[in-house]
């Protein structure tokens, strides 16, 4: 077992013959602050490098709501978070440069685009000699580009050079605070209570509330994916306690949107009420019929261990089936967030209907 040796005052024993120690939780943290940090840096210094352009993007390619959708996806996918955009989206609606209509199709395409981060992610499962295969694998791909990154960084006086070669860095160390955190969760990998943990978390209730839980605490629905992938290497998560835990980081990214709107008009909360009931009903839809079909036939992978891949892959499935689904009632969801927000009739906020397109 991993760290077996190491300061046994400390180690715990754990059901199932697996020692860990209190450093495997510290390098679990550790790891965990290596990711988000990574992340940060990557999106503020792509976001620096659009400089106003992603905000102006945003406001002139929305009139049409699948417009909206593809652009969400395109702009989340490069920054790699649904918060930056939901939260940009929050502040334009606020401003009265958005509708909320236009806001709609941005937050579908958000969801969608967040999962680029996990698919990424995934790149840990290639097994092959193959050199060119080797190279891909974060393992070998880390050090790389951070060398490039650190050398954009000291040597360039360009400073779109110098953001570029922090972008790479952070992308180095979001793959080293994966790494990280699969050394610590290694332990895990022959512990019966482990195991037994998410036996429970086959609940759906229960996973999805774990899933919001630990997502609205890290406001970040990647580094949780993240996470459910790093202790997906133990061996011991199957498809059956994976999925609504998934479903549930869904629920839980929309805090930061939430947060987001606190002191902003009406339209503003309905843009981040409209992130949460698309993520709620997709959740309950989506468990309804997903535990449907495993009842009445039956998945022959339910109890089967879950990968990296197969995460990222339901993960992608489940936001872009929601976008589908939902793409037709985008005007139910807007009255939805109005029924919840109502308007007074001493509100200052601007009606949706009389904001005129560019």
């Amino acid at each position: 077992c991993y760290n077996q040796n190491i300061h046994e005052d400390y180690e715990k024993n754990v059901s199932g013959g697996c020692k860990i120690s209190i450093f495997n939780i510290i390098n679990l943290f550790g790891g965990l602050a290596l990711f988000l940090y990574g992340m940060t840096v990557m999106s503020t210094n792509l976001e620096k490098l659009s400089g106003s352009r992603l905000e102006k993007t945003l406001e002139s390619f929305t009139n049409k709501t699948w417009k909206g959708v593809l652009l969400g996806l395109v702009v989340t996918g490069i920054i790699q978070s649904s918060s930056a955009t939901t939260v940009i989206v929050v502040g334009l609606v606020n401003s009265g440069v958005m509708r909320l209509r236009q806001a709609i199709g941005v937050i579908m395409g958000a969801n969608i685009g967040t999962t680029v981060t996990a698919q990424i992610l995934r790149l840990g499962d290639i097994s092959s000699d193959n050199f060119f295969v080797q190279i891909f694998k974060p393992s070998s791909l880390s050090p790389i580009v951070a060398v490039i990154g650190l050398i954009l960084i000291i040597l360039p006086k360009s400073s779109k050079k110098r953001s570029f070669g922090q972008i790479l860095l952070g992308f180095a160390i979001l793959f080293t605070g994966m790494m990280a955190m699969e050394a610590a969760v290694a332990p895990l990998k022959d512990s019966k209570m482990f195991a037994d943990l998410f036996a429970t978390l086959s609940n759906p209730i229960l996973g999805v509330l774990a899933g919001a839980a630990v997502t609205a605490i890290i406001q970040s629905s990647s580094a949780s994916v993240g996470i459910l992938q790093a202790l997906s290497t133990t061996g011991r998560i199957t498809y059956s306690s994976a999925f609504p835990i998934i479903m549930g980081q869904n629920i839980g990214t929309c805090i930061t949107a939430i947060l987001a709107s606190i002191g902003t008009n009406k339209n503003a909360k309905r843009a981040a009420m409209v992130h949460l009931y698309f993520n709620i009903i997709g959740t309950v839809v989506f468990l309804i019929g997903i535990y449907s079909i495993q009842s009445l036939i039956g998945f022959s992978f339910w109890n089967s261990v879950i990968d990296r891949g197969g995460i990222a892959n339901f993960h992608t499935i489940f936001n872009i089936v929601m976008t589908v689904l939902f793409f037709p009632f985008t005007s139910l969801l807007e009255k939805l967030a109005n029924m919840t927000i109502r308007s007074k009739k001493d509100d200052l906020d601007i009606p949706d209907e009389i904001i005129l397109d560019d």
